[in-house]
């Protein structure tokens, strides 16, 4: 009986240990006007940080990134505003020609929170104007190993203005991301942030984006498809323009188009273990008042006693950008490593124990780029040593050493040795 008993427990224990929690995680896209080039608006910042800290999202997506000085600044931001576990992906200036002077000073990028996610591999896919940045996560859960939830994440900004030539240049740009997207798995999880440009979801390169025979099909969360410029009818989706006067920099039209979007491939709809939240995305700042529409996001018009967003945040998304931010949330039924357990993890890690003759390693933080790596065997002895550059999946060849178990450090930084083992 008392064996039976305790059989039953440890079923029950185990049972209770492999339920996965419900996680839900923020996602925001922003434009941040030629940030921080633009500085016809004082400390900028401030505003930034403001947004940041109301909403907190998990994953902050840009767009409209001068340099690397300014990727560093909204790091720091992210790090305050939302919290210290913040990293950002590495920093890379456009790769595309825009056949208009090299004008390169538009960058895309992901800052996401490290106690939750992984980032596995960036990727970059040209075109005629500028880079489509796509970023491959990995949830950090107590799975990760042996059921790894993996989502892509893709940042963009698509060729501006009206007129059948720059549509036709916003739709060669869709059919590049196109090529690349048919390499991957028709089940992957994919979203897609970005300042599209789009006027009416008749445009081709809008079209091309929902496309059913794509290998990947995404759909727009919000369910608002339809001819949107100058349209009050879609003033709950309008993210451009925040502002009516000169002197601010950016658009000055008044609130009257819908530019930014968050797209989901048509898998996370519900069908996929990390998901669209039903009914979460929203234009973060807008009200959705008929009222709004042609006038600035921080008018009267704009919000009421009874609106969910202030006047003060308003205020600093008027002063911040010409766009507003869009956000949506997201849903996985998995358990999230402890803060303590990824304290080291979010950093480095491999991506397999056991290995022939290549150990790949996973590099999450700017500390550890350009740094002294070093081998040990299981008796203490320094083996081999290298160094890392700043890309953050890199490979070590492994193929002189012996059979054996052996231990990776770094020799300047307090961070756990990770185990692996060589076959051979």
């Amino acid at each position: 009986m008392k064996k039976k008993i305790i059989g039953c427990l440890l079923i029950a224990l185990f049972s209770f240990i492999n339920v996965s929690a419900q996680e839900t995680f923020k996602v925001m896209f922003y434009n941040l006007l030629n940030y921080p080039l633009e500085d016809a608006v004082a400390n900028r910042e401030a505003d930034l940080d403001f947004i940041l800290s109301d909403y907190k999202p998990d994953l902050f997506l840009v767009c409209e990134l001068n340099n690397s000085t300014g990727a560093d600044n909204v790091l720091n931001i992210t790090r305050t505003a939302i919290n210290s576990s913040f990293e950002m992906a590495t920093y890379v200036s456009n790769t595309s020609d825009d056949f208009g002077g090299n004008q390169n000073d538009l960058q895309n990028l992901l800052y996401y929170d490290g106690s939750k996610f992984i980032l596995e591999d960036q990727i970059i896919v040209p075109t005629n104007l500028r880079d489509f940045n796509i970023y491959k996560l990995l949830l950090n859960t107590t799975q990760q190993n042996t059921i790894p939830v993996e989502i892509y994440i893709i940042v963009c900004h698509l060729k501006a203005s009206s007129g059948t030539l720059n549509a036709q240049r916003r739709f060669e740009m869709v059919l590049e991301l196109e090529t690349y997207l048919n390499t991957l798995p028709t089940n992957s999880n994919v979203l897609l942030g970005g300042d599209l440009n789009i006027y009416t979801a008749s445009e081709s390169a809008f079209q091309e984006l929902l496309e059913t025979t794509n290998s990947i099909t995404f759909a727009d969360p919000a369910d608002r498809v339809g001819s949107w410029n100058n349209n009050p009818n879609f003033v709950d989706v309008f993210t451009q323009s925040t502002r009516t006067q000169n002197g601010f920099g950016g658009s000055t039209g008044g609130f009257d188009d819908r530019f930014d979007f968050i797209l989901t491939s048509q898998n996370m709809l519900g069908t996929t273990t990390i998901n669209y939240v039903e009914d979460s995305y929203q234009v973060y700042g807008n009200n959705g008042l008929a009222s709004c529409y042609n006038r600035r996001i921080n008018s009267s018009d704009c919000g009421n006693s009874n609106s969910q967003f202030s006047f003060a945040t308003r205020n600093a998304l008027h002063n911040f950008s010409d766009h507003l931010p869009v956000t949506v949330s997201l849903d996985a039924n998995v358990t999230l490593l402890s803060t303590d357990t990824v304290s080291h993890l979010e950093k480095f890690r491999i991506e397999k124990t056991i290995i022939n003759n290549l150990l790949t390693i996973y590099i999450n933080s700017f500390e550890l780029f350009n740094q002294e790596l070093q081998v040990y065997n299981t008796i203490g002895q320094k083996v081999k040593t290298f160094k890392t550059n700043n890309t953050t999946k890199q490979e070590l060849d492994m193929s002189d050493l012996e059979q054996g178990l052996y231990y990776l450090h770094f020799s300047n930084l307090s961070i756990n040795p990770i185990k692996f083992i060589i076959t051979h």
